[in-house]
């Protein structure tokens, strides 16, 4: 049996990068042969096959041909006469066309290890255009591999915008795209992710939201303002600088969602249902992205508020119960905002006070003092004694 390492995982180790999951090609095999040596099919759309032992993935070598729109459009060809450089052919970049069989031996028809030397993210053929997934991986892969020098070979950028003109973004699966997206948006750089998108036109196809945010000035009255959009990727670059997750990151994406038509909070808010319905977000990313676009504002006048609209603000985040939650707010908020020393100072501040009174609320045996109320009164003394921990609070800050 042949077999070969293939894709992501010999990109990884020729670049000294961590891999976690293995891809492999077998050549010269059918199903049944496959079936026979004891592996578990798995695939449906072409062969593929787990290791009895390793449960790593074995896929039959293939080549593809175009046969309708979109990246399922393709006719599969499996037989036991297509070669591994038959199978590499069909790769989207020459970094991930490059194989390794079982003794250590490198095969690279297309030099991916030249292009891996030369930092260059550049297709194979022509026929990278018949695969509008493309697009996003190639940001993807920018992104993720910025931090050591990557860019997108112009020919490459040539195609992808001509992926983004003959509107087959629009055929991909709203499952798809997201997986796309978070992958981006995870990555090293998720500020390169979008502005590769941008420059392709791909991000009017499938987050036109965040595209028309970089024809959007940040301050309408001045004429050298930057644009909403730049100022998001400014965002994006500081919540992955700080350590934020998937999303804290969506949140922060999602903030200037709407500056272009409105600022009301209304308007915004159903921008960004429409948005997170469109490509089936995950509720949690959902959520985050509603309180930073909900009450960013006033996070950053809390030490203004009085006692009673900072309970409503504490009640409005949900602090007791979505602890967690809370903490991407204020991070999302945080990479939102922190232009300069003086506005960092001013944060923290104002998320101190949050956070403090939040730990003196939470820090109530509410189980002890709610022993001789019913459950009318006790919603009633739950409100008054939050008020009063707030008062006093203020009280001796002031």
């Amino acid at each position: 049996m042949k077999i070969y390492l293939v894709g992501g995982a010999v990109r990884d180790k020729l670049l000294g990068i961590p891999c976690k999951d293995k891809d492999w090609v077998v050549v010269g095999e059918s199903p049944e042969s496959m079936l026979a040596a004891g592996f578990d099919q798995v695939g449906t759309e072409f062969p593929v096959f787990l290791h009895p032992i390793s449960k790593e993935e074995y896929a039959l070598a293939r080549t593809e041909r175009k046969s309708g729109r979109g990246y399922k459009g393709f006719e599969v060809i499996t037989d036991k006469s297509v070669s591994l450089e038959d199978d590499l052919s069909r790769r989207d970049l020459t970094i991930n066309a490059i194989a390794e069989t079982t003794e250590g031996v490198i095969i690279d028809p297309f030099d991916g290890q030249g292009d891996l030397k030369r930092k260059l993210l550049i297709h194979i053929s022509d026929a990278f255009i018949e695969d509008p997934l493309r697009v996003l991986r190639v940001a993807k892969f920018a992104a993720r591999l910025a931090p050591l020098g990557f860019s997108i070979a112009n020919e490459t950028k040539s195609l992808m915008q001509k992926i983004a003109i003959n509107g087959e973004l629009r055929d991909l699966t709203a499952e798809r795209v997201w997986q796309e997206i978070s992958d981006g948006l995870n990555s090293q750089r998720p500020d390169v992710f979008i502005s590769v998108l941008q420059t392709c036109g791909a991000l009017e196809m499938i987050l036109p939201e965040i595209a028309i945010l970089f024809n959007t000035p940040r301050n309408l009255k001045s004429k050298t303002s930057t644009s909403c959009g730049t100022n998001t990727l400014k965002s994006l670059r500081r919540a992955r600088e700080l350590g934020a997750d998937l999303p804290t990151i969506f949140g922060a994406l999602l903030y200037n969602v709407g500056k272009h038509i409105d600022t009301n909070q209304k308007s915004n808010l159903k921008l960004i249902e429409k948005i997170t319905k469109r490509l089936r977000v995950p509720k949690d990313c959902q959520q985050v992205a509603v309180l930073v676009n909900a009450h960013q504002k006033t996070l950053l006048r809390a030490n203004t508020l009085n006692a009673m609209e900072l309970l409503q603000f504490i009640d409005s985040l949900d602090a007791k119960r979505r602890p967690e939650r809370l903490e991407k707010f204020f991070l999302a908020c945080r990479a939102n905002v922190i232009d300069s020393v003086k506005s960092s100072e001013s944060f923290l501040a104002q998320t101190e006070l949050i956070q403090t009174l939040v730990e003196k609320i939470n820090g109530i045996n509410w189980k002890s003092v709610l022993n001789d109320h019913n459950e009318r009164s006790r919603a009633v003394f739950i409100s008054e004694k939050k008020l009063s921990i707030i008062s006093d609070h203020i009280a001796q800050h002031t």
